[in-house]
Parts: structure tokens; C-alpha cells; sequence
């Protein structure tokens, strides 16, 4: 069974990670050294209640108006989230709050269950197009039991200046 420590390892890696497999072995190689072990560990991974009970399970819609659920775990942000699924989110600051291309519309049941927007995050939804008032920043949600369910909808444009055709990667 992983101890506390792994699995605060996990979520401490998660926003680090490109997938979930890659963290595992990561996490798996760098605590457990043999083969025995590891096998061991990836079977307890899967059944770990402490650790699968920091799942938030969330909805994106993209710009086509498809729904795509995905799991993250507290303390994910919705950008990286977003990037590590494949969806068209962009971050073009890398979530140094200094653009908004990470816009999103948080679903209105969802809205008052996140945090006050600061007046640094305000100033970049100043300049997102289609601003509504359940406008956020993805970088700036962060993942909490109190969003299990939520839907982030991504608007129909950004703002960043790039030529048409480009595919936007995570950073």
C-alpha cells in the first residue's frame, strides 16, 4: 500500500506531468527499486483510496460544443489540466498571468465555489474577447473537492496573435 508520503509525492508530481503513466513510473521507479516491487505498487496505485479519493472529475466543452470529461486531482489547475488531456487550451504565459488565452466559462453553479478573482487575474480577463461574468483564467483555478462535476467551456476565440493553422503545445 503507498504511505501518505507517496501519494502526496503523486500529487505533487501530477502538475508536472504530461500523462498518467509517466507519472507512475516516475513516482514508482524513484521510491520502489525492483521489478517485484513495482508490480506490487502499480496494482496498489489502482485500489488506493487515499489516493483516488483526491479525484475531481470535471467536464470540458470545446470550441465545437463537445463535452470531454476528464479526472484531476486537487490541487490541478485547469490550464495544465486542460494540456495534459489534449484540449485546445492554450497558455501562452505559461500561467504567469501575464495573457488570456487560458479564458474559460466556468459553469454557473461552479462560480461562487471558487475564489475571488485578484486584480492581477481581472486585469488579463480585461483583455480576453467575449468576457462574461463567469469568466476565469484556467491557470488560476485550481482543483478542489468543491468542483467535482464543474464544466469549463472554452470561448469561442482567443486572443494571441499567432497565424491561422497553428496548433498550440503544452508548455
Amino acid at each position: 500500500m503507498l504511505s501518505p508520503f507517496d501519494c502526496a509525492l503523486l500529487r505533487l508530481l501530477s502538475f508536472f506531468s504530461v500523462g498518467e503513466f509517466r507519472l507512475l513510473l516516475i513516482c514508482i521507479v524513484s521510491t520502489l527499486p525492483t521489478p517485484t516491487a513495482i508490480a506490487s505498487a502499480v496494482a496498489f496505485q489502482t485500489e488506493d483510496e487515499s489516493c483516488t479519493a483526491e479525484v475531481v472529475n470535471v467536464v470540458f466543452i470545446d470550441r465545437s460544443g463537445q463535452k470531454i470529461p476528464v479526472q484531476g486531482k486537487v490541487g490541478d489547475d485547469v490550464l495544465h489540466l486542460a494540456q495534459r488531456h489534449g484540449i485546445d487550451l492554450e497558455g501562452a504565459c505559461e500561467a504567469s498571468l501575464a495573457c488570456s488565452t487560458c479564458h474559460v466559462y466556468v459553469s454557473q453553479d461552479f462560480v461562487d465555489k471558487l475564489p475571488t478573482p485578484d486584480e492581477q487575474e481581472e486585469d488579463m480577463l480585461d483583455m480576453a474577447p467575449l468576457l462574461q461574468e463567469n469568466s476565469r483564467l484556467g491557470c488560476q483555478i485550481i482543483l478542489s473537492k468543491e468542483l467535482e462535476g464543474a464544466e469549463f467551456t472554452l470561448p469561442k476565440i482567443t486572443r494571441n496573435f499567432y497565424v491561422d493553422g497553428h496548433v498550440p503545445k503544452p508548455h
